[in-house]
């Protein structure tokens, strides 16, 4: 097991410290981009050689990171060969779990790097892993993700993919030439009830899809007591200098792939955007803190909700909204309107328009609470059905162990994955796109065509079994 001894020790959240200078980064209005030609093959459908055994490395071992790693290192035909953070106390603890959990010793060799923030790359260079996980600040998912596929590895980020339009081409452009996965890992596609949805939006159960909302409101205030290190060190500045919605994945993976969107069937076309003030932050800080702590001297200007409406090139509308700092109820609205019916989350609930059964007569009436049991018994996603057993107690409700199954079990089966690069470019790219829409008073914003074209020939994803 080899140990490089850090030189000084970075105070700041795993691989967070650049972020701090760059954290406008997300807010900035990207210039306009020309499309950049292509040098490799479309990865719309893309399967890649099988791996018998997966070699996997970490990059960021947090609370976000650890917590994949504990779920990869059970699985069958994995290797957990190297990892790296900031922190050596992250990278032992870690190490230890996934030697631990590995049968008959198949986690015994992990490389281990932790001090300065370029390790990662002597990682990359020294190990050659297969696939890549990285779950470190936003500001560094694209240059991780993109000096990982030039390394060999297939990459697998935690949301978003990248903070600017610039970054998405580049990851985009990368995995085509390099001919190597780079997965957004949106693990709320994998829920429960996401799933079901799913399957029954491709039964045609609600008829053609109309509209959708999808949302992240999610107060995080708590978040900044994480002063020097985790999630709210370096996400906090985001919020002062942000613009937009800042996550907008969560809500808006899965009414995307309900609807198809950068598949076959249609695509995103534009988007305009709102914020209301900014106001929750500076409040909670001047509440919480003294006048001379850091936290107030933030000028907090990304509004505290955001309300966007994509049109698709069909001419369907989505509403997206984000929330992290106002008192309210967790919800991701998760709804989708079709023209026989609607399924809505937060609560769940269906309604349909020639009823279902004895529980409804029409659409009038929610579907919802205990009578959801034979909804679920009829619609449940096969995937659902075949993985839950295995990975419910994985977190977020068993939609984080059904995602990291997928990957693995795609990489070793030569499956495409159930989530392109054009997907997480095409979610996240909602960020950058608002904070533009905001600044030209809710002008349209139109979305760059990440496949050039090539959505139109995309399997809808297949309702796997």
């Amino acid at each position: 097991m080899k140990n490089y001894n850090r030189r000084k020790f970075i105070k700041t959240t795993a691989f967070s410290a650049a972020a701090f200078t760059a954290a406008s980064s997300i807010t900035n209005c990207d210039k306009t981009i020309s499309v950049p030609d292509s040098k490799g093959k479309y990865m719309g459908d893309f399967s890649a050689p099988k791996l018998d055994t997966v070699r996997v490395a970490f990059i960021g071992v947090g609370a976000r990171g650890s917590g994949h790693l504990r779920s990869i290192a059970k699985l069958d035909g994995v290797e957990v060969v190297a990892i790296s953070d900031l922190y050596e106390d992250n990278v032992l603890r870690s190490s230890k779990v996934a030697h631990d959990l590995g049968k008959g010793g198949k986690h015994n060799k992990i490389a281990q790097y932790w001090g300065e923030d370029d390790k990662w790359k002597l990682m990359l260079k020294e190990v050659k892993p297969d696939a890549v996980f990285v779950s470190t600040n936003w500001n560094n998912h694209a240059p991780m993700a993109i000096h990982s596929m030039e390394n060999g590895a297939h990459v697998f980020v935690e949301v978003p993919i990248a903070v600017t339009i610039e970054d998405m081409w580049k990851i985009v452009n990368t995995s085509e030439e390099t001919q190597k996965h780079c997965m957004m890992m949106e693990n709320v596609n994998y829920g429960r009830d996401e799933l079901m949805y799913l399957n029954m939006c491709r039964k045609g159960v609600i008829g053609e899809l109309l509209h959708g909302e999808a949302a992240y409101i999610h107060e995080l205030r708590f978040q900044m007591k994480q002063e020097d290190r985790g999630t709210g060190s370096w996400r906090t500045h985001h919020y002062a200098n942000g613009k937009g919605n800042l996550y907008p994945t969560h809500g808006l993976g899965p009414v995307a792939q309900y609807m198809n969107l950068g598949r076959k069937e249609d695509t995103f076309k534009s988007i305009i955007s709102y914020s209301s003030p900014a106001l929750g932050r500076k409040l909670y800080a001047k509440k919480n803190y003294s006048n001379d702590h850091k936290w107030n001297q933030l000028d907090y200007q990304n509004g505290d909700m955001n309300t966007s409406i994509i049109k698709t090139s069909k001419g369907r509308t989505v509403m997206v909204q984000w929330d992290e700092t106002s008192p309210r109820p967790y919800t991701r609205h998760n709804l989708v309107q079709g023209t026989k019916g609607a399924l809505a989350g937060f609560p769940t609930r269906v309604a349909l328009e020639e009823g279902f059964g004895e529980l409804a007569k029409d659409h009038h009436s929610w579907i919802q609470g205990d009578k959801l049991e034979e909804l679920y018994e009829k619609y449940d996603h096969p995937l659902y059905k075949r993985l839950n057993q295995k990975t419910k107690n994985s977190g977020h409700g068993g939609m984080d162990g059904i995602m990291r199954y997928r990957i693995i079990e795609c990489l070793t089966n030569g499956l495409p994955l159930d989530q392109n690069v054009y997907e997480g470019c095409f979610w996240s790219a909602v960020t950058p796109l608002s904070g533009k829409s905001i600044s030209e008073e809710g002008m349209p914003q139109k979305f760059p065509d990440f496949t050039r074209g090539k959505w139109s020939k995309t399997k809808p994803l297949e309702i796997i079994t």
